[in-house]
């Protein structure tokens, strides 16, 4: 936590479980981290840790991330779909 706020500038705060809590609770801010792990899980290669070398983890982790805003970027417009391919194209 100090590093985070020395180096990166943000303030870290753990969001821990109440006492006596029973069951499935959703606590404040925590959903944040686990839909953004969800969203990047469905990307093979972030799946397991398969990487060496923690920069080309994050290189695959940026890639997920900008597929992630690119399909939501064109959302909003209707869905083009490729029409048919001509006939010289499947013999």
């Amino acid at each position: 936590m100090a590093w985070a706020a020395r180096v990166l500038g943000i303030a870290v705060r753990i969001v821990a479980k109440p006492a006596g809590q029973c069951g499935f609770v959703v606590h404040p801010r925590r959903w944040v981290a686990e839909r953004t792990l969800g969203w990047l899980m469905p990307h093979r290669r972030l799946a397991r840790d398969y990487e060496r070398d923690p920069v080309m983890s994050e290189a695959l982790i940026r890639w997920a991330v900008i597929g992630q805003m690119a399909r939501r970027i064109t959302r909003g417009r209707p869905a083009q779909r490729p029409g048919r391919r001509p006939l010289e194209y499947l013999r």
